[in-house]
């Protein structure tokens, strides 16, 4: 979340939700993970993690989301065209990034009386991730009419699912932000929505 431009900051950043009906793509993810650790494949320590995967692990991640079946939803927010206000600190651009997110895909991925379990990655230091989770809760409460939710805000390591989004988020935000589409186009069929957010605008503020 650095708003500035200078090398390594990314252009973009990136909301990127997985809606699994069950648990089972979770499931293959820890199974190929064992696969490739037999292998002798050289595994990032905890999880995968799509920035620091060797590349022969990530197409081999990448051949199983490709023939797997479950829902991505993306919103981008291209950092310059944020305006100053809703960046003001790292919690309100937070919770403004999952509004505009959640307001689009929540009703699309429930209805009144499912059971919606929200897990997200956390991020920050232990005080600012309490804040990061109130400001999940407050969008779900504002956005989901009729459905019991729940909401998780764990280490992606502690959920495979969380490591899909997280491949996810990097094929889509390296097609905007480099042109590079190899990795998008492998999971393109799995993508309901990927909406850059500011993207009829020509205004920029840094």
């Amino acid at each position: 979340m650095e708003f500035a431009r200078k090398p390594h900051v990314s252009r973009y950043f990136v909301i990127c939700t997985v809606h699994t009906d069950d648990c089972s793509l979770g499931a293959a993810i820890l199974e190929l993970r064992r696969k490739l650790a037999w292998q002798g494949m050289n595994l990032h320590a905890e999880q995968f993690h799509a920035t620091k995967d060797p590349e022969a692990v990530r197409n081999a991640v990448y051949e199983l989301l490709g023939a797997s079946r479950f829902r991505v939803d993306a919103t981008l927010l291209e950092k310059s065209k944020v305006f100053p206000g809703t960046r003001q600190d790292r919690f309100s651009f937070y919770k403004h990034a999952w509004y505009v997110h959640f307001r689009h895909c929540g009703p699309k991925i429930s209805s009144p009386g499912d059971e919606l379990l929200i897990q997200a990655a956390s991020i920050g230091t232990h005080r600012e991730r309490a804040v990061f989770r109130s400001a999940i809760n407050d969008v779900a409460q504002q956005v989901l009419e009729g459905v019991t939710w729940r909401s998780t805000f764990w280490s992606a390591s502690s959920d495979p699912r969380l490591q899909v989004a997280d491949y996810c988020a990097w094929a889509i935000q390296r097609a905007f932000e480099r042109g590079d589409d190899r990795r998008f186009n492998q999971i393109a069929g799995n993508i309901a929505t990927c909406h850059d957010l500011y993207a009829s605008s020509d205004e920029h503020f840094y």
